[in-house]
C-alpha cells in the first residue's frame, strides 16, 4: 500500500461514485454487455447465434477472472483480445461468436461514451446542487450592501447577494453547455476497422439495411437513440475535446469563485467552514487558511489544462486510426472527471457552510463610502444654492487631506466630519449621513438578484432532486 504510487484524486479528493464510474469493474462489465448486445442484435438479424450462447454470456457478465485477463494480456499485448479470451473461458459455449465482426474500438469507444455520459450525469447533479445552494445564498444576502471592487480597488457598492449572482451566472452558463454536449453524445456503433462497416456487410451477405439496423439495435440496447453517422475506427476525438471543454468551463467558474473567496477571507468578511479541531498552519496556530478554496483552485487548474490535452489529441490523429491517443485518454478523461467532481464538491461544501461577517463588511463600506458620496454631496449643496466650482475645490481639498491621514497615520476616514465642519456646505451631520446612506449607492442590486433568481428557478425546474446531492470532503 505504501510502496507504490497512489492517485491522490482517488485517495484524497474524488467521490466514491465517480471512482466507481471509471473503475475496472464498470469498464469490463460494460465490455461484456456490449458483446451481448452485439450477439443479440446479430441473432435478431438472422445470424446463427443460439439462445443458449446468449444466455451463457449473460450469466457470466460479472464473472470476470481479472488475473486470467492480465496474464493473457501480458502474452498477447492486447487488452481487448485478453478479455475476449477470459469471457470465452467463462462462457465456453459462446466463445466462437463473442466479438463477431467487431474491432477493439467496438467495446473501447462505446464504453468510453457510456462512461462519459454517466460521469456527466454525476457532474450535472453536483452543478445543480451548487447552483441551488448559491441561489439560496444570493436570496439571503441580496440586501446586504458591501464594497464592490474593480482592479481590487474599492468601487461603487454592490450587495453580497448580487456578487453571488455573478458566481451563479457562471455556473448557469456551464450547465447550459453541459446539457448541450451531454445531449449530443452518441455511440460509436459497430463500423469495423476503418469505419466502413465492411466486416458486417460481409456477415450479412451484402445487406446494407441489416448493417444499419444492427447499429440501431445495439444503440437501443445500450440506452442510446443513435450512433455517430460516420467515423474511422474510433469516434472523432473532437468529442473528447468538447467534453473536457465543458469540464474546463466549470473549472474556470470554480476557480473564479475560489479566488474571490480567498480575497474575502483575507478581508475578514467571509470564512470558510472551519471544524473544531482543524489546524490552519503547522507553525502559526492562530491561522485559518482558506485551504478548501485553495484546493478547489488547484484542482480546477488541472481540469482547465486538460482541455488543451484533448485538443492536442484530436489534432494529432492520422487518417482512420492511430494509437497515440490511447494511453493519454486512459488518464486524461477519467482524471478530468475525478478532479471536477472534487472541485464541485468543495464548491458546495464551502458555500453551504460559509460564514459572513456583516459588521466587517459594514466597516469596510463605511471607510470608503464618503469618497464615493462626494458627487452626491456636491449635487445636493448646489441644489441648495451653493457654488459648484467652489464646492468642488473644497471637496478635493478635504478628500486629499482625509486620504493622506488614512494612508500616513492609519487613521479613520474623517471626510464626513471635515465636510460637516465646513460652512461652505451648510450641511449638518444628520443631513450628511442621510446623503451617504449605503442603500442609495447599490443601484438595482437587490432587484437584479430577484429578477435573476426567477431565471435560475426556471432553469432548475424539474431538477429539484438533483439539487440535493450529498458531498463528503475527506480532508
Amino acid at each position: 500500500m505504501y510502496t507504490s504510487y497512489e492517485n491522490p484524486l482517488c485517495k484524497r479528493y474524488a467521490s466514491r461514485e465517480m471512482q466507481e464510474i471509471f473503475s475496472a469493474r464498470t469498464k469490463f462489465t460494460l465490455w461484456r454487455k456490449l458483446w451481448i448486445a452485439l450477439a443479440e442484435a446479430e441473432q435478431e438479424l438472422g445470424l446463427p447465434i443460439s439462445d443458449a450462447q446468449i444466455a451463457e454470456m449473460k450469466a457470466n457478465v460479472d464473472n470476470i477472472d481479472y488475473a486470467l485477463a492480465e496474464r493473457r494480456e501480458s502474452e498477447v499485448r492486447h487488452d481487448v483480445m485478453a478479455h475476449i479470451f477470459a469471457f470465452g473461458e467463462a462462457a465456453p459455449g459462446a466463445k466462437a461468436i463473442i466479438h463477431l465482426g467487431a474491432t477493439s474500438c467496438f467495446v473501447g469507444d462505446n464504453t468510453d461514451i457510456i462512461l462519459i455520459k454517466r460521469a456527466f450525469e454525476r457532474v450535472r447533479r453536483l452543478l445543480v446542487t451548487a447552483i441551488s445552494t448559491l441561489a439560496d445564498f444570493a436570496e439571503k444576502y441580496k440586501n446586504v450592501a458591501c464594497l464592490a471592487y474593480t482592479h481590487f480597488q474599492a468601487a461603487q457598492p454592490t450587495t453580497v447577494g448580487k456578487r453571488a449572482s455573478l458566481w451563479l451566472n457562471d455556473l448557469l452558463m456551464d450547465l447550459e453547455q453541459l446539457d448541450f454536449v451531454h445531449n449530443q453524445l452518441k455511440l460509436l456503433g459497430c463500423k469495423g476497422t476503418t469505419g466502413t462497416g465492411a466486416s458486417f456487410l460481409e456477415l450479412f451477405d451484402g445487406d446494407h439495411d441489416k448493417v444499419k439496423e444492427l447499429e440501431r439495435k445495439i444503440a437501443r440496447k445500450m440506452g442510446f437513440s443513435e450512433c455517430y453517422s460516420v467515423s474511422g475506427q474510433t469516434y472523432s476525438r473532437k468529442v473528447d475535446y468538447y467534453v473536457l471543454s465543458v469540464l474546463s468551463a466549470i473549472a474556470q467558474s470554480a476557480h473564479k469563485f475560489s479566488n474571490d473567496m480567498r480575497l474575502l477571507v483575507h478581508l475578514k468578511e467571509f470564512d470558510e467552514p472551519f471544524e473544531e479541531k482543524q489546524i490552519g498552519s503547522s507553525a502559526m496556530a492562530y491561522k485559518r487558511n482558506p485551504m478548501r478554496s485553495e484546493r478547489m483552485a488547484s484542482l480546477a487548474r488541472y481540469v482547465i489544462a486538460g482541455a488543451q490535452n484533448a485538443a492536442m489529441t484530436a489534432s494529432e490523429q492520422w487518417f482512420e486510426r492511430t494509437l497515440d491517443d490511447s494511453a493519454n485518454r486512459r488518464i486524461s478523461i477519467p482524471e478530468s472527471f475525478l478532479a471536477i467532481d472534487a472541485a464541485l464538491s468543495l464548491y458546495i461544501n464551502v458555500i453551504s457552510g460559509v460564514r459572513v461577517y456583516e459588521k466587517m463588511i459594514e466597516k469596510h463600506l463605511t471607510k470608503e463610502l464618503p469618497f464615493m458620496a462626494t458627487e452626491n454631496i456636491l449635487m445636493n449643496c448646489v441644489k441648495k444654492g451653493g457654488d459648484r466650482q467652489a464646492l468642488h475645490e473644497a471637496i478635493r481639498r478635504h478628500s486629499t487631506a482625509a486620504a493622506d491621514k488614512i494612508k500616513q497615520e492609519g487613521a479613520d476616514n474623517d471626510l464626513v466630519e471635515r465636510i460637516s465642519a465646513d460652512p461652505q456646505f451648510a450641511l449638518n451631520s444628520g443631513e450628511l449621513h442621510n446623503i451617504i446612506d449605503a442603500k442609495k449607492f447599490i443601484g438595482r442590486a437587490p432587484e437584479q438578484v430577484d429578477e435573476f433568481l426567477e431565471v435560475v428557478r426556471d432553469v432548475l425546474r424539474g431538477s429539484e432532486d438533483s439539487a440535493k446531492e450529498n458531498v463528503e470532503i475527506k480532508i
